[in-house]
């Protein structure tokens, strides 16, 4: 099983899905699917608001998929692999629609990336955070930006430096990585669905341009994400961060 990613679009608000078997973890063929279905929803006219969530009740995204991650044998490898991230963080961006993030469960690493770089990031209470990067020998370098945008530089370095613990939903909610917590997901999906019509009903051209507003002094992410790439992608093919890996999943994953 691959996972796979899905979307259904009803009264101008489209609802996508990703979902893989490994604690929806994202392999790069899965990050690019995603990437292009939030594009495509952003060029739809019919869709008005985007709602993003990933399948199951335990984790939003366990980040990068470590399987491939070990696989990686050059740069070019490398560098692809991390720029699925920056691909979807950057559609995210450029899609001129307001996306919201649906949070249900525990974010890692790039999905701490993808709520970040959300519009509109709501959480339940079982939705904690970890930037766990630098514990295998790497660094939150592609989703850096989005998480720094959104938290400031602060809590960043307090997520990225203390790479093997757990943030709680709260502490997200105080730093402004979720803009609302719920102690189940059934409030959640009731709010989320009540501000979804709310904005499929709004000025779309209005909407449009307050997210130019908000993400204003981003225009060079295109390059900047796939320069932290292959950052990324050089540090990922030394040993210690084979080693470090491949030690995380065994006692992880």
């Amino acid at each position: 099983m691959n996972g796979n990613v899905t979307m259904q679009h009803q009264n101008g608000i489209a609802t996508i899905t990703f979902y893989h078997p490994q604690s929806n973890s994202m392999p790069g063929v899965l990050l690019r699917q995603l990437a292009d279905v939030i594009t495509d929803a952003g060029n739809n006219d019919a869709i008005k608001v985007i709602v993003l969530q990933s399948s199951g009740d335990k984790s939003f995204c366990a980040g990068a998929s470590f399987d491939e991650l070990i696989s990686i044998e050059n740069l070019e490898q490398g560098k692809y692999f991390f720029s699925g991230f920056a691909s979807v963080i950057n559609a995210m961006r450029k899609a001129p629609k307001f996306i919201i993030a649906r949070i249900q469960g525990k974010a890692v690493g790039g999905g701490v990336g993808i709520a970040a770089a959300a519009d509109y990031t709501v959480a339940t209470i079982a939705a904690q955070v970890k930037l766990s990067e630098l514990a295998v020998g790497i660094g939150p370098f592609v989703v850096g930006p989005a998480v720094e945008r959104k938290l400031g530089t602060a809590a960043f370095s307090q997520l990225a430096i203390n790479a093997t613990a757990w943030q709680s939903a709260e502490w997200a909610h105080q730093h402004g990585l979720y803009s609302h917590i719920y102690n189940d997901a059934a409030a959640m999906d009731e709010a989320i669905a009540s501000l979804t019509q709310t904005l499929a009903a709004s000025n779309p051209e209005a909407m449009m341009m307050l997210k130019q507003v908000f993400w204003q002094g981003t225009q060079h992410w295109d390059q900047l994400l796939l320069e932290r790439a292959q950052m990324s992608g050089t540090l990922v093919l030394s040993n210690f961060t084979r080693n470090a890996i491949q030690a995380f999943k065994k006692g992880v994953r």
